[in-house]
């Protein structure tokens, strides 16, 4: 029974905890994951902090007692389910508050901001990509869209070292999951200078072959560790997160880096990896 219980708290995972379908989604995801893991969950709620308004304090209480009751609520239901569980409920801006909640995790996972600016121009809310911004552990990012026939983890691969860390993070939920690798190497041209008319095929011919010999060494172990991971390896020519996007569109989950010096392309959070997540097409994890 020890030795189970050392495996129990191997791995901690946080949960933004909120009433919307993207955060019960969240839940989901992030409570199958601690069941084939063996991990704690830590359920945690945000309430914003106080302005000093007239009658402030009794709307604060009430928000914090409803927070603590959801709370409550979930962690019943998933501790019937013989998962450990805590909660916590915590008071001031939520993107700090609820970073700070995953100090010592191994993983935080929240549901989609998603909010409509209006009819024709859906976007994504700033607190999702601000707390993956801050985090210093992985997080992942769940859409309020339907798993489905979903199947395969996309993973962005650019050479550097944070690329490396995504694509363990991928490797280890694909094996977990008996899903395919689906590993994306891209490159992309330099604009051609003015009054050229087209790409020099050479050129082009050795962006390839490099770009291939990224995702290569990126992959090499990955059989020796997980002998019965299926391997999918892609190198594609241009943009990459429309190109991770694209293969993400089916797939169970994404994996990109916070940032990357590569040479072939960046996954940097606030260019590539923003993007990923600001279309987010399938569960996004975002890792350093």
């Amino acid at each position: 029974m020890e030795a189970n219980r050392e495996v129990a708290v191997a791995e901690r995972i946080v949960v933004g905890v909120v009433d919307t379908s993207a955060g019960r989604r969240a839940l989901e995801w992030a409570a199958h994951r601690a069941r084939s893991r063996k991990a704690t969950l830590l359920l945690a709620s945000v309430v914003g902090g106080a302005v000093g308004a007239v009658g402030e304090g009794a709307v604060v209480d009430a928000a914090i007692a409803a927070a603590r009751s959801l709370l409550e609520e979930h962690a019943e239901t998933l501790k019937a389910q013989g998962l450990d569980v805590d909660i916590v409920v915590l008071r001031g801006d939520p993107v700090r508050q609820l970073v700070s909640a995953t100090a010592g995790a191994n993983l935080l996972v929240i549901g989609s901001d998603f909010r409509p600016d209006d009819a024709d121009s859906p976007r994504r809310g700033a607190h999702g990509l601000r707390i993956v911004a801050d985090s210093s552990c992985p997080v992942v990012v769940i859409p309020d869209i339907e798993a489905g026939d979903r199947r395969g983890v996309v993973v962005g691969v650019d050479g550097s070292p944070i690329s490396e860390a995504a694509v363990a993070f991928a490797a280890a939920e694909a094996d977990r999951l008996g899903e395919p690798l689906i590993a994306v190497t891209v490159w992309t041209p330099v604009p051609l200078p003015r009054g050229a008319r087209s790409y020099p095929e050479q050129y082009l011919s050795s962006m390839q072959e490099l770009a291939e010999e990224t995702l290569a060494v990126a992959l090499a172990g990955l059989r020796q560790t997980y002998p019965d991971l299926e391997l999918q390896p892609r190198v594609e020519r241009g943009y990459p997160s429309e190109v991770i996007n694209r293969a993400a569109a089916t797939a169970s989950l994404a994996v990109v880096g916070s940032h990357g010096r590569g040479a072939v392309a960046r996954f940097l959070l606030g260019s590539i990896s923003h993007e990923v997540l600001a279309a987010l097409v399938a569960p996004t994890a975002v890792v350093r």
